[in-house]
């Protein structure tokens, strides 16, 4: 046991950890051009069990090139917390209903965190396919 106080007593540094300590927690990311259709994307996920909780962020301005030509777009980011083993599914979910002809849904690991938090998101998740 380490001694109170130490790096290793989960005090010190104020319950954060390996997130492979606690199950591993992952974000799944996507952007779309409409306000409704990231807040859908959003809704869904937590509903549907597949996120703890998603954000959405924006608007942004995305720049890319598509077809040979240079694009911007006004976009908005959802962000989810999710578990690895529950991530297939919601970016499935999400790609099924993604407006865009090649949706970007990125799966992020999540190195570490505050225990406490990454515990809850593994509690408010499924897991296993749609």
């Amino acid at each position: 046991m380490a001694p109170e106080g130490s790096a290793n007593d989960g005090r010190a540094n104020h319950g954060v950890v390996d997130a492979g300590a606690v199950g591993e927690v992952v974000v799944v990311v996507t952007v779309v051009d409409d306000r409704e259709v990231a807040g859908n994307l959003a809704e869904t996920a937590v509903t549907g069990r597949l996120a703890a909780c998603s954000q959405i962020e924006g608007p942004l301005h995305s720049v890319y090139r598509w077809d040979g030509e240079l694009c911007g777009e006004q976009e908005w980011r959802v962000v989810a917390k999710t578990t690895a083993a529950t991530a297939p599914a919601l970016v499935e979910s999400w790609v099924a209903a993604h407006p865009y002809d090649v949706p970007e849904v990125l799966v992020v690991p999540v190195l570490g965190g505050h225990a406490p938090y990454l515990r809850w998101v593994g509690s408010e998740v499924r897991s296993g396919s749609l």
